[in-house]
């Protein structure tokens, strides 16, 4: 079948293709080798994780809470669940760099290995839910309690494997030159799932029934495996003479490469930076709308723009991250400015309540969301170059293992923490002055601010110090050996 072309003039090719990467940063992440088309594709990967996040942690955590009437505790509880499975990327990313297959793949056969978790999961979940409530025709609480455990167990562990078999496959075919701006394309595409899913949920779910929750989670089932499918369709070159290789020299065993990754220069004090940081940006997640709410009266529609503003926030970052890493620049030296920026960022959002300014929130709030961009995109280029390309998919794991699960834990710890203040400020334990209710959502922030000068500690030793450079750096290159000793 021929191809569509519209007939345009030299004049005006030219005018389009320089004005449109200007319009689109990310337009120069395509190469000769991976034209847009091809990476925009991929990235389609990214675009299921990022749905299955926004339904788990945002769509059924209100459900689950309002319409289904479960215990909050409960609803923690399950959607925690997913971290339990973020340990175990290391493992995912070097048995992806090992494998053995007939017709010479190694990525893709976890990315649809993480598709069937995520499908099983959805598959399973919205039953063992209307199970769990009581609205079951048996009434077994515990079939809907361990069906509902699996369920979510299914769905991490399924976004993990993907995620890592998706983002160790990318590696594999992206130019090292062109690697920073696929991974500030790649997490622009998951930023657009999580929004875009959000919507598509609330607005499904408007009139609520429990046949639309049990649709509407099999829709997400369905439209998971058709974004993998096309997402990995003809990506991966085959490679029939690996498996001989292979078997000719065995890889090292699992233990043997771990011992050999965290040994190396200054390793375990990036994965250190890595959890640090995380935690510290992650952590005010669960706390953000509720602070605006009850303490300076933002109504819902306006609390609601809140997590707009951060993701517009980090949107900004992922293109401007982009462009200096293209240029060369340190992809730590990076990371360590997005720690800087969230400490005016996080004081901001701190001394609102004070000041019961609304707008200084809503600015803090927008520098919180880019220093996140900035850190969480120089890590992940750096991490990308962690280990040779025969092995991309180990170092991947690894940051990915450390950053999920800082994550996850840094949310649940914010929830407790406010709860844990607010109370004893409640009860004057904390003395008349903090009897106030920014006092649980403030001991958060401030936490916060207390990781940013831990990870900056961290992060310290890894920056290279220009005065200490003998020769510029190559332009999306970066790697251990190039640690400081």
């Amino acid at each position: 079948m021929a191809r569509l072309r519209i007939p345009l003039s030299p004049a005006t090719e030219q005018w389009l293709r320089a004005f449109l990467p200007r319009v689109l940063p990310f337009a120069d992440a395509a190469s000769a080798d991976l034209p847009l088309a091809r990476l925009l594709r991929l990235s389609l990967f990214q675009v299921s994780v990022g749905m299955a996040g926004a339904l788990l942690v945002g769509t059924l955590n209100r459900v689950m809470i309002v319409e289904l009437g479960m215990s909050a505790w409960l609803v923690a509880l399950m959607v925690s669940l997913p971290i339990l499975a973020a340990p175990f990327r290391t493992v995912i990313g070097y048995r992806s760099d090992v494998h053995r297959s007939a017709i010479g793949w190694r990525r893709v056969p976890y990315l649809w290995m993480g598709t069937f978790f995520l499908f099983a999961g959805f598959s399973i979940m919205p039953f063992a839910l209307l199970v769990l409530t009581g609205e079951g025709e048996l009434g077994l609480a515990w079939v809907g309690y361990a069906a509902a455990a699996i369920a979510f167990l299914l769905v991490g562990l399924g976004m993990q494997t993907t995620q890592t078999a998706g983002l160790a496959l990318a590696t594999d075919i992206a130019p090292a030159e062109s690697r920073p701006r696929v991974v500030a394309l790649l997490y622009v595409l998951l930023l657009v799932g999580m929004v875009g899913g959000g919507v598509l949920f609330s607005t499904t779910l408007e009139d609520y029934s429990g046949t639309k929750l049990v649709q509407l989670v099999q829709g997400v089932a369905v439209l998971t495996v058709l974004l993998n499918l096309a997402a990995s369709w003809k990506q991966e070159a085959r490679d029939p003479g690996r498996r001989h290789r292979l078997d000719a020299q065995p890889p090292q065993p699992f233990a043997v490469m771990w011992r050999r990754f965290i040994e190396r220069p200054q390793a375990r004090r990036f994965l250190w930076t890595v959890g640090l940081g995380t935690a510290a940006f992650n952590m005010q997640e669960i706390v953000l709308e509720p602070y605006g709410g009850e303490v300076l009266g933002l109504s819902v529609s306006q609390t609601s723009v809140l997590t707009a503003l951060l993701a517009a926030g980090s949107l900004l970052a992922f293109a401007w991250a982009a462009r200096l890493l293209s240029r060369g620049h340190d992809a730590l030296r990076i990371a360590a400015l997005g720690v800087l920026i969230g400490l005016p960022g996080f004081s901001l959002v701190l001394f609102a309540a004070p000041a019961d300014s609304a707008w200084m929130f809503r600015a803090g709030t927008v520098l919180v969301g880019f220093g996140a961009g900035l850190f969480a995109v120089s890590t992940l280029a750096a991490a990308m170059n962690l280990e040779s390309t025969e092995h991309a998919g180990f170092a991947l794991g690894a940051w990915g293992a450390v950053q999920a699960t800082a994550a996850g834990v840094a949310v649940g710890l914010g929830g407790t923490f406010r709860d844990g203040a607010a109370a004893l400020a409640a009860d004057g334990s904390l003395g008349s002055v903090l009897q106030h209710p920014a006092t649980g959502y403030g001991t958060v922030y401030a936490i916060e601010l207390l990781l940013l000068f831990l990870a900056l500690i961290a992060l310290g030793p890894l920056v290279r110090s220009r005065t200490r450079s003998t020769a510029p750096a190559q332009a999306g290159k970066f790697g251990l050996a190039e640690f400081p000793g």
